[in-house]
């Protein structure tokens, strides 16, 4: 196994210009931060933080990069940008990204994450000089009969719910442009991240959390449902590595890429409650939801030996050591801590180098 730490060249990351759609959701500050680490060039391209708080806020990204507040959907605005900025390297993470919302919203949810995802494609041929694409999609993209199997990146693409239909949609525009325009574009599929900084609404990690800090039971709705949890730092060293090798050689690399746990860090919704709650607040429990819930697959799991072998990326944290390190983050928060400060640290824990 070759050290992470060289493969991820921080020479080449040094001021290439990078294009980040999506920068002030949860991973896209995850992955800011981390590039302002590697010295990148970074412009970012969003929507308003989704949460208040939220992580971008509160590590002060945008001292460390070109922050543009604009939506995918706006074509003529993205085009206009892309020309602006020619980026070497544009990892592209706007979406709607809740499956439970996606229910309530479909249009929006498609026109952002199929429509949005065209306009990004059609406005990178814009660019004058050769550049790399990321989508980064969902592991949730496949067609998934609950079957007790892993998915690979040639299985059928499916999606029941308008969430993950439209990531399914959001990979065959790739294959289209890829194929239709020699776009040097890979496709990125990953999911059920956790980590310090997620706010979101109907994520389970987030709930437990606000659950712990109030001090109240957590209502959960499926909990014997198995997901590839992972920290967040896991598959954005994935998207890193794989922008570096599809800018270096396009030809070997532009296609799609899953970045999954080890298979003894799938577990259910139960175990990751009681663990977080043995480890941090004892006085309370979770309860199973007794409303009708809406459809989500019970059992999903990645297969990532594409990734591992021709990528050589590999889990660093297990689940439980990804566990801690999200219980410490919340808790420094909830100490009043210097989170960006505190963020920076894990980073450079996880890469174990100091930049």
């Amino acid at each position: 196994m070759e050290n992470m730490v060289s493969t991820l060249d921080k020479n080449f990351w040094r001021d290439k210009r990078v294009f980040i759609t999506g920068h002030t959701g949860f991973k896209g500050s995850w992955l800011t931060l981390w590039l302002s680490l590697l010295e990148a060039e970074i412009i970012g391209f969003a929507l308003q933080p989704p949460t208040t708080p939220n992580l971008f806020t509160l590590t002060r990204l945008t001292v460390d990069m070109t922050h543009l507040t604009g939506d995918i959907r706006d074509f003529d605005l993205l085009q206009q940008t892309i020309k602006q900025y020619q980026p070497d390297i544009i990892i592209h993470m706007a979406a709607q990204p809740l499956v439970r919302h996606s229910y309530h919203a479909p249009i929006e949810t498609y026109a952002t994450n199929v429509m949005g995802t065209l306009h990004l494609f059609e406005a990178t041929k814009q660019i004058k000089k050769h550049h790399a694409i990321i989508n980064v999609t969902t592991d949730k993209c496949y067609e998934n009969s609950n079957q007790a199997q892993s998915f690979t990146e040639s299985d059928r693409l499916g999606g029941h719910d308008p969430y993950s239909n439209s990531k399914a949609c959001s990979e065959l525009l790739t294959m289209a442009f890829r194929n239709s325009y020699s776009q040097n574009i890979a496709s990125a599929r990953a999911g059920n991240v956790i980590g310090g900084g997620d706010w979101a609404k109907d994520r389970l990690i987030p709930d437990i959390f606000d659950a712990c800090l109030h001090e109240k039971n957590i209502t959960i709705r499926y909990p014997h449902a198995l997901r590839p949890w992972q920290h967040v730092l896991e598959p954005l060293h994935g998207y890193l590595l794989l922008a570096q090798q599809l800018y270096q050689k396009p030809k070997e690399f532009a296609e799609g890429w899953n970045f999954g746990p080890h298979a003894e860090d799938v577990k259910p919704v139960q175990w990751i409650t009681e663990y977080i709650l043995s480890q941090w607040n004892k006085n309370i429990s979770w309860v199973q939801d007794s409303n009708t819930q809406l459809h989500e697959a019970s059992y999903l799991t990645l297969n990532s030996e594409k990734a591992q072998n021709q990528l050589h990326w590999q889990p660093r944290w297990n689940l439980a050591t990804a566990l801690d390190e999200t219980i410490q983050w919340y808790q420094a928060y909830q100490a009043k801590q210097d989170m960006k400060d505190f963020t920076i640290k894990q980073i450079k824990k996880f890469i174990d180098v100091q930049y």
